[in-house]
């Protein structure tokens, strides 16, 4: 086992960091105020190579590691949630999955431009009655010639108004149930496309999440991904790269509470000494400690797997369970830490506790999580070989 980063790592951290130290720390307070997302952070994130850090170089990407994404989306969470949810949607659901099932003609149409940042993709599952029930997703897709035929609706989408291509999840023969459901690769241009943003969030209000409809969206057989009835394992294979990414960025979040937590403990001062000197907040500060560095063992771990090209489900859904939860804790300690003013929005801890409980139900409830990792445990549950696996990471080809 080696825990040491590499000095490309390292500096890609020190890249990343720098960037939201300067482009999204200084202004996230007004737009989680105003509920904006600014699309342009996208753009900035695609001239430093992030927006396809982990696709081969051959497909437009930076060519690194698993890991490197990992990082990524660390360093973006904690600066805020909406932008490592840009990351992980567009690399982590859409990217990777077009890395994995896609063949050359989708890979060079659309993962191409993903990877250098020129087009934007995202990731259509949820339906307003189909979460963690896949199965009962009611989007259909009927085959007409040379195209399908797409009718439905989808839900708590992100990049819903921004994205340029979304990776559409239909039933095509609804009497196969699971077996019946296959993937599309849908523009926003195409005639009876549309999307809305949802308002009124809790929490991930710099982001863009909404609705996306589809009235007869006449999509060409080419952009059927995978083959017919495979849907469901694209899916399933797809949530492992994006819960991933959201267990990297559960880091992120644990690292940004602590750090303001230890600020704030050097700062405030009660009956006469910091409140840091206090024990009890002392065994706050210490459980956000224990959890960020469980957290990152648990993600790096994961990622490590995925460089060796190996089946991670198990790993990664207990990555992302415990890091979101471990999370959701930092930033309901954190605010306790600064008392009063962990309620206002002076401080960012507030805005921390509320961006905090998406990933606990996003990509897997904690309550799937917890049966799936009792399932592994118990034998009733076992991962099979996939006909398409993400593909390993080849030191060789990029050292060259």
């Amino acid at each position: 086992m080696n825990f040491e980063f590499s000095e490309e790592q390292e500096l890609l951290r020190t890249t990343v960091r720098n960037f939201v130290d300067k482009e999204i720390m200084p202004y996230v307070a007004d737009w989680d105020r105003d509920g904006k997302f600014d699309p342009s952070i996208m753009q900035r994130l695609a001239d430093l190579g992030l927006m396809g850090v982990c696709i081969p170089e051959q497909y437009g990407g930076s060519g690194m590691d698993y890991n490197a994404l990992a990082i990524v989306c660390e360093e973006l969470e904690r600066g805020d949630t909406a932008f490592r949810t840009a990351v992980s949607v567009h690399t982590g659901l859409n990217s990777m999955s077009l890395l994995q099932w896609g063949n050359e003609e989708q890979k060079q149409k659309y993962l191409v431009p993903q990877a250098k940042g020129e087009k934007v993709g995202a990731f259509g599952l949820t339906e307003p009655g189909a979460g963690s029930d896949v199965a009962s997703l009611q989007t259909t897709a009927v085959k007409d010639g040379d195209y399908y035929v797409l009718n439905g609706q989808k839900t708590w989408i992100s990049l819903c108004d921004t994205a340029d291509h979304f990776l559409v999840f239909a039933y095509t023969d609804k009497s196969k149930k699971h077996h019946g459901i296959s993937a599309f690769i849908v523009e926003r241009s195409w005639d009876g496309f549309s999307s809305k943003a949802i308002k009124g969030k809790h929490g991930i209000r710099s982001g863009n999440t909404g609705e996306l409809f589809f009235d007869n969206v006449k999509v060409p057989k080419e952009n059927l991904l995978g083959e017919e009835g495979e849907g469901f394992k694209i899916a399933m294979a797809s949530l492992d790269n994006g819960r991933f990414t959201v267990a990297a960025g559960a880091v992120g979040q644990i690292m940004a509470c602590l750090e303001a937590s230890v600020n704030y403990c050097h700062e405030r001062k009660t009956f006469g000494k910091e409140i840091g000197r206090h024990q009890l907040v002392q065994q706050m500060v210490a459980k956000m400690e224990a959890g960020l560095q469980m957290s990152r063992l648990l993600v790096y771990r994961a990622g490590e797997l995925k460089n060796q090209g190996k089946r991670n489900t198990r790993e990664t859904s207990l990555a992302k369970w415990q890091a979101c939860d471990f999370a959701n804790k930092a930033a309901d300690d954190a605010v306790q830490i600064h008392g009063a003013y962990g309620y206002s929005d002076e401080y960012p801890v507030e805005r921390y506790l509320r961006n905090s409980k998406a990933p606990v139900i996003y990509e897997g409830t904690r309550e799937i999580h917890t049966v799936m990792q009792a399932e592994y445990v118990l034998g009733y549950r076992k991962d099979k070989p996939l006909n398409h696996m993400l593909p390993a990471w080849d030191k060789e080809l990029v050292s060259k």
